[in-house]
């Protein structure tokens, strides 16, 4: 997948998000005109992939408190020249969880974005600001298995999923908490709530 697959990708995500129509115009922009839309020295910003994952019974989602940012995040990270944000959320929700085994509850072989978000990263160190155009991922980890923290988190938890808004006032997690039970329910599996 090269740029012109993220940009068939944004065309099936607003067939079915229409109302997201603005997020996705900005993220085609942003890949139309950047070539190096997957790589960190984009200084403008760049394409991440990032992960929603749920515990197999679907009754928690694992957050890390990102060391960086101070805040409590779903899992994810930079493309690094990987063209295929799906591969690019897998990857991170491996790495920054220690976990193997996730599924995709669609079963397809491109599967569709659970949400979209561009956000600002602010300036550190040698660093200038810049955006995360972040394709988000839906993914469902296998039983028992164990999280571990790596560097890039204070803390790594399985939160409850009544207790997300409790955890976070960030609206774009939050949209992810109230897409969930709506994609886990069209894919024939319900999530408990």
């Amino acid at each position: 997948m090269h740029r012109h697959g993220v940009l068939e990708l944004l065309d099936r995500y607003v067939a079915r998000y229409p109302t997201e129509l603005v997020v996705v115009d900005h993220i085609r922009q942003f890949v139309r005109q950047h070539p190096d839309c997957f790589e960190r020295s984009c200084r403008e910003g760049h394409i991440t992939g990032s992960a929603w994952v749920v515990s197999s019974d679907h009754r928690q989602v694992l957050l890390m408190h990102h060391v960086k940012l101070e805040r409590w995040l779903q899992l994810g990270g930079h493309a690094d020249g990987e063209t295929n944000p799906f591969a690019v959320a897998l990857r991170e929700a491996r790495e920054e969880s220690g976990m193997s085994t996730f599924r995709e509850p669609s079963g397809e072989v491109a599967p569709l974005p659970l949400d979209l978000d561009v956000h600002r990263i602010p300036a550190r160190g040698s660093e200038d600001a810049h955006l995360h155009f972040d394709l988000r991922y839906l993914l469902v980890a296998g039983r028992g298995q164990h999280p571990i923290r790596n560097e890039e988190a204070h803390a790594l938890a399985w939160v409850a999923q009544e207790e997300i808004p409790a955890r976070s006032d960030e609206e774009s997690l939050l949209r992810m908490w109230r897409k969930a039970p709506e994609r886990l329910a069209s894919s024939g599996v319900a999530q408990a709530r």
